[in-house]
């Protein structure tokens, strides 16, 4: 069985944030570290898009997520949280928050995409033309890189995949380069 039939049996065919039946798909809950079943969310697309474009984000959608934030499953809680965090100047949403419980190693993963902090205290990671850079994004290299600790050369234009941020520094970026995981300043990329 493949994850997205996984995560159907775990949800019973239903987006696991609202509930819906229709438009299902895979959502990774980043940082995705492990992905697979326990790094994801099966949801509608309703969800996905405003998750992906908080611009286009319809509050009373999200009420929903007075159920959904009790799962059993971390990466719904996630979700939830962070959801949650980005309405709370509605006021409802700030009184679900005040009741949800999170474990430790749950909240720091709900917090690592820096959801929940003042616009002043993100890290926000731009690229050499400005462009932010988020977690599972693609980058090119636009200069060589000889990395630290071997004798490898990362060249001019090698794609990297999926990277990951450093959510301390906002100069720092984590992808793998001929399989081996390197540290990159975002000033040598560009988003692709």
């Amino acid at each position: 069985m493949g994850l997205f039939e996984d995560l159907q049996e775990r949800s019973g065919s239903k987006c696991e944030l609202c509930g819906s039946t229709e438009g299902l798909g895979i959502y990774e809950v980043t940082p995705v570290s492990t992905g697979g079943l326990d790094g994801s969310v099966l949801a509608c697309n309703t969800c996905k898009s405003q998750i992906e474009n908080p611009d286009s984000m319809d509050s009373n959608h999200w009420r929903c997520l007075n159920d959904s934030m009790w799962s059993e499953h971390d990466a719904v809680k996630v979700v939830a949280w962070r959801m949650l965090n980005r309405l709370k100047s509605e006021g409802w949403p700030q009184d679900l928050l005040d009741m949800m419980y999170l474990e430790d190693e749950v909240f720091a993963w709900a917090k690592a995409t820096g959801e929940g902090q003042d616009a002043g205290e993100q890290i926000v990671h731009r690229d050499a033309n400005g462009a932010i850079l988020e977690a599972g994004d693609n980058v090119v290299l636009i200069k060589d890189l000889k990395v630290k600790g071997s004798s490898m050369v990362a060249k001019q234009g090698t794609a990297v995949r999926r990277i990951s941020l450093d959510h301390e520094n906002a100069e720092y970026i984590e992808g793998k380069v001929d399989g081996q995981q390197i540290v990159i300043l975002t000033k040598y990329v560009k988003k692709t």
